[in-house]
Formats: C-alpha cells, sequence, structure tokens
C-alpha cells in the first residue's frame, strides 16, 4: 500500500492516489470496517490515516476510542448518532493513542488527566490530479483517563461543512426575516439549542452573507472552530486572563460593524455585548436555552436587567439539527387517522402564507427503511430546523414586564412564530424526514 502521508508531527498529508483507494473502498461502515481491518498489519501512522480519512468520506463529525477491559472500540458519530466501527486489541491502541498524542502535541507519559490538543489534515481537493489543490481539516484532539484507559474523542472540523445562508434549507419566509435582520447596522441576534445543534454553522453562515470589505468584523470565540477569511478571529484563553468579557472589552476598542461574540456565559459579558448593540453595533452570539423564548429570562438569570435586554436585542433564533431520510431507498405511505389528527392538530394556526399540501387521508409521508447507503439507518444527511420571533415595539413592552418563558413564548406564537416543532413537521410533509425523527429531536407534542 502507498504511504499514505509524510511525517509531520501536527500534520497529516494525504496523498490524491490514496484518498481514491480509500474512497472506492469505503462507502458505509462495513466498508470502513473492512479497510481498518486490512490496515491492522501495517504501521500505526497508515492505521491512523485511514481512520482519519474514512471518517471524513462518512462525513462524521467526530471519531471516539474507547477502551475497554479486554478491547477498544472505535465509534464514529455520523448526523448526530453514534455507530460502532469495530473493535482493537490492547496493542494497537496503545500505539494509536501515543500516535495521536505525538500528532496533537500532547504529553505521552500523563495518563491521569485530561488533555486538549490539535493537529490539521491536509486533503487534496480533486483525486483525479496528479497535482491537487488541497484543503485543511482541523482535529480537535480530548483525552480523558477511564478505568481502562484513555478515552479519545477526535472532532473533524471541516471546513467545507461551513455553507451560506441559503443552504440552511430554510422556509422562504424565515430566509427572508434572516436576510432582513443580519444587515441591520445595529442591535442583537441571538442563536439558541443545546451543543452540536448547529449554532456556529448559522452565525457563520450569517457572517458570510454581510461580509464586505467595507465593514470590520471581529469575532471572539472559544474555541476558533473554522478560519474565516476576510474576518479577525480571536480566541479566549481563560488560563492567561483572556475570557470573553475581557475580550469583548478589547475588541470594543477596534471599532467593529459586526461583532460575534461565541457564548454569553456571565453577567459581565452580557451586558457588554448588549451595550455594545445599543451602541451602533450589530452583535451575534449564542445562549444555552431550550428554545427562542427562554433567551430573556436566561440572560435575566445571568443578573441583567429587562429594560437593558428588550431594546438591544433585534431577534431570538433557536435551532436543532434533524435527519434526512435516505433518498436511496425512501419510501413513502399513507398517514393513519390518528397520525392525520396529531399532523392538523400541531399546525393549527399555521400563517396562512405558509404553504403545505393538504392535510387529507390520501396524504403521504416518509419512512425510514435502511440500505447499504445509509449504513442500513435510513437517513442520510440534516437539516436544520427553526423557530425565531422579532422584537418589535409591542414585544418590548411586554419584555419590561418580565413576563414567563411561557407567556412570552404564547406572544411570539401570537405574532406569528412558527414553533421548532411546526418547522419540523413542515419537513415532514415536504418529505425531508419522518415523524419519528421529529419526535425524537423535539420530543412528542
Amino acid at each position: 500500500m502507498p504511504s499514505i502521508s509524510k511525517k509531520i508531527t501536527g500534520q497529516v498529508i494525504i496523498s490524491p492516489d490514496v484518498l481514491l483507494e480509500v474512497q472506492k473502498e469505503i462507502k458505509n461502515i462495513t466498508g470502513f470496517k473492512e479497510k481498518i481491518e486490512a490496515a491492522l498489519e501495517g504501521r500505526i501512522t497508515e492505521l491512523l490515516e485511514i481512520i482519519l480519512a474514512g471518517a471524513i468520506l462518512l462525513d462524521a463529525s467526530d471519531i471516539h476510542v474507547e477502551p475497554k477491559e479486554e478491547q477498544t472500540k472505535i465509534r464514529i458519530r455520523v448526523d448526530g448518532l453514534l455507530q460502532d466501527v469495530l473493535f482493537l486489541n490492547r496493542q494497537t491502541y496503545e500505539k494509536l493513542l501515543s500516535r495521536i498524542k505525538l500528532l496533537s502535541g500532547l504529553k505521552l507519559n500523563i495518563d491521569d488527566r485530561p488533555q486538549d490538543g490539535r493537529f490539521s489534515i491536509s486533503v487534496p481537493e480533486n483525486t483525479q490530479q496528479t497535482i491537487s489543490k488541497s484543503y485543511s481539516i482541523e482535529i480537535r484532539t480530548s483525552t480523558l483517563p477511564a478505568e481502562y484507559g484513555e478515552t479519545v474523542v477526535l472532532r473533524i472540523l471541516n471546513p467545507k461543512s461551513l455553507i451560506n445562508l441559503e443552504a440552511l434549507g430554510l422556509r422562504n419566509d424565515l430566509l427572508k426575516i434572516f436576510n432582513k435582520q443580519i444587515k441591520q447596522p445595529n442591535g442583537m441576534i441571538i442563536v439558541t439549542g443545546p451543543t452540536g445543534s448547529g449554532k456556529t454553522t448559522t452565525l457563520y453562515a450569517f457572517l458570510k452573507e454581510i461580509q464586505k470589505p467595507e465593514s470590520k468584523i471581529i469575532t471572539i470565540e472559544d474555541p476558533i472552530e473554522y478560519h474565516l477569511k476576510g474576518i479577525s478571529q480571536t480566541q479566549v484563553n481563560p488560563t492567561k486572563g483572556y475570557d470573553f468579557a475581557n475580550g469583548l472589552r478589547s475588541i470594543m476598542r477596534q471599532d467593529p460593524d459586526v461583532v460575534l461574540v461565541g457564548e454569553i456565559r456571565d453577567l459581565e459579558t452580557a451586558s457588554i455585548a448588549l451595550q455594545a448593540a445599543l451602541t451602533g453595533h450589530l452583535v451575534f452570539t449564542t445562549l444555552h436555552t431550550n428554545d427562542a423564548a427562554g433567551t430573556v429570562a436566561r440572560i435575566q438569570a445571568l443578573g441583567e436587567k429587562a429594560i437593558n435586554i428588550a431594546p438591544a436585542i433585534n431577534m431570538a433564533v433557536a435551532q436543532r439539527l434533524i435527519r434526512k431520510v435516505c433518498k436511496k431507498c425512501l419510501k413513502k405511505e399513507k398517514v393513519s387517522s390518528s397520525v392525520l389528527e396529531k399532523l392538523k392538530e400541531s399546525l393549527k394556526g399555521l400563517p396562512k402564507e405558509i404553504k403545505i399540501p393538504k392535510l387529507g387521508p390520501e396524504l403521504k409521508i416518509p419512512k425510514a427503511v435502511g440500505c447499504k447507503e445509509c449504513n442500513s439507518t435510513g437517513y442520510r444527511g440534516r437539516i436544520a430546523i427553526f423557530e425565531a420571533f422579532l422584537i418589535d415595539d409591542e414585544l418590548e413592552k411586554f419584555i419590561l414586564t418580565t413576563p414567563s418563558v411561557a407567556a412570552l413564548r404564547e406572544k411570539a406564537i401570537e405574532k406569528g412564530m412558527i414553533t421548532i416543532y411546526q418547522d419540523a413537521i413542515i419537513r415532514v410533509l415536504e418529505g425531508i424526514t419522518t415523524i419519528e425523527e421529529v419526535e425524537r429531536i423535539t420530543g412528542e407534542q
């Protein structure tokens, strides 16, 4: 087998020939497992690189190396769910761990405390060319002491996952709202959702849409996940006293037009970000809440006053990622009367401008089946679902009364907000996903 990479600590360089070979052999988890098994007798560098190349080709977001009592399990996360690949023996695991630590700049002799590191993979753009342009994929490494050795998670940050606003798959009405709001001269847009719900991808799509030579855009992140050309990006370093609050305070002295704050975690950061939004800057940020209506209460819980929150926020957004049905094995079936009633009830009060198929007994919706293309899951790829509301004069006055999350949510719906669950159900009617997947992500309504 040809050599996959040059021996460079901190970087793996995959050649076009090898990538083409791996592309031909790895089409699903089974092919991935077989390719790894074939490399077990070879050099550990080739084994790791096949694991990395295969995970990238399968669009995995993470690789998990989990030592057990006798063997070590390799798993990859695809479309948000972990899937088993194979088991390694103890000796192979230890060699693989050493190689990962070496590449990631971690200390080899430390196994009793967590370590974080990173390295990059240089991947050719085109496997058909002998001399090919390449792009870099960053791998973020995390090790954690466990009962039978160190568990390792390799997070794959592929710049090809960065997309523009239109590619987010927004409903037309929501796309128009987003396009208008991200071009406002000032105010704050907050995107909420759990870890892994695509918030960073959405914020970067905002930045890509508004980036222009005459605007200065600065970000403060923890950590910088993707590098964007033409944008100043800075990373927090709490051990040196450079946290979100200190960093944001310094950024405001740099005369930015647009600021992206990776996450609001404390009162000081919230106060500075809100003040920036009130003084002529457009601020994008994220917050951990369950829904869009929870943003105000969450900032208040940090200690900020409603009088500072209400006039600063332009729009609150919540999002999740749901799996799309595999197009190769997709089947549609007629809905039962009970499911039809559930659909009708969930879409009750939907604004008239939202066009959906007729909800009658002839309606057919997708069913997940499973094939080799989708690793027998019935799903392939993911799409975001959203809920969002704008804070106009009426809502601003309402927020000043310090309403409960439920009351604010009810008010937002009254003013036309389509909930995440409703957005997901619309995706079912469009043939993109299934009711089972919607309920797995949003819960049964």
